[in-house]
This record gives structure tokens, C-alpha cells and sequence, in this order.
């Protein structure tokens, strides 16, 4: 019998930009700063994104350009939860303890807070010109291109 081998790494195309971007501010406030500067329409999805087996959800927004034919993602980067701590049992005091965990969408950029996602298909996108852009809103610390050939987890920007 035949045996037939299909290369799931073959149908991934890796034809996207992402941006970095560094700030303090909420997801829907820098939702509706990025729409206001870049003239887009970013909206809110009905459901967040779940990786590490319900462990940690990231807000993501989305916009798609029917005019380019482009689909921007705003995602954040950074998950923090509440959970429960490990408690001796030999305690005089019934204290509840819990802890801050912070988990990353891509583990190798822990200080990115942000992360712009534009898919297009025809590769017409101006990345200078949206990072210049980006460079001029003044809540934003900074922004910048990541390579995505150097990610080692872009398994977690499929969405």
C-alpha cells in the first residue's frame, strides 16, 4: 500500500508584516488611536485568542480592507492572570495566596506589548510610511518591523 505524506508547512505562507508596538496604554484605547491615525477600522472580535489550554487569552482586533485586500490584526502580546499559589498546609493563618502570571503570545519579544498584523496578498503595503505614522502618535513609546523569518513561535500568529 501507497503511503502518502502531506507537508502541512507547505500550504503556511509567511506573505504578512508585524509590528512591534511598546506602550502602556489599553487594548481599546490603542484600538482607537491606530484607527483615528491610520485611518482604518479596527473592531473588537467577539472572542479572544486562547493558547496554553485556556491558560491565557489575548484581545484581538480586526480589520479587513476590501479595497487592498488587506487584513490588519491588533493583538496584544501579554496575558496576566490571578492564580492560586501553593499554601502549606501547617499554617496558623487561613490566607488566601495568589499570584500574578504573565504569559507572552510570542515568548521571544516579552517587552512588546502590541503586535500589528497586515496581511496582503499583492504585497502593495507601505510599511515605512505606517511606521512613520505610528512614530507620530505620542502615546506610543515606540514601534518597529519584526522579521518573521527569525520568530520562533509564529505558529501562534495564525489566527
Amino acid at each position: 500500500m501507497a503511503l502518502h505524506k502531506l507537508h502541512v508547512d507547505d500550504f503556511y505562507d509567511d506573505s504578512f508584516s508585524l509590528i512591534a508596538i511598546h506602550c502602556s496604554l489599553e487594548d481599546y484605547r490603542l484600538a482607537y488611536l491606530l484607527n483615528k491615525h491610520l485611518n482604518i477600522s479596527l473592531v473588537r472580535k467577539p472572542q479572544d485568542l486562547d493558547y496554553k489550554y485556556f491558560a491565557a487569552t489575548y484581545s484581538i482586533f480586526e480589520w479587513e480592507d476590501e479595497k487592498q485586500h488587506t487584513t490588519w490584526n491588533l493583538v496584544s502580546n501579554i496575558c496576566k492572570r490571578e492564580e492560586d499559589g501553593l499554601q502549606s498546609s501547617g499554617s496558623l493563618f487561613n490566607t488566601s495566596n495568589t499570584i500574578l502570571k504573565t504569559y507572552h503570545l510570542l515568548p521571544e519579544f516579552k517587552n512588546v506589548d502590541y503586535l500589528i498584523k497586515v496581511m496582503n496578498e499583492d504585497q502593495s503595503f507601505d510599511e515605512k510610511q505606517i511606521l512613520d505614522t505610528l512614530q507620530s502618535i505620542p502615546q506610543l513609546v515606540t514601534s518597529y518591523n519584526i522579521d518573521v523569518e527569525h520568530i520562533k513561535s509564529k505558529d501562534n500568529l495564525i489566527f
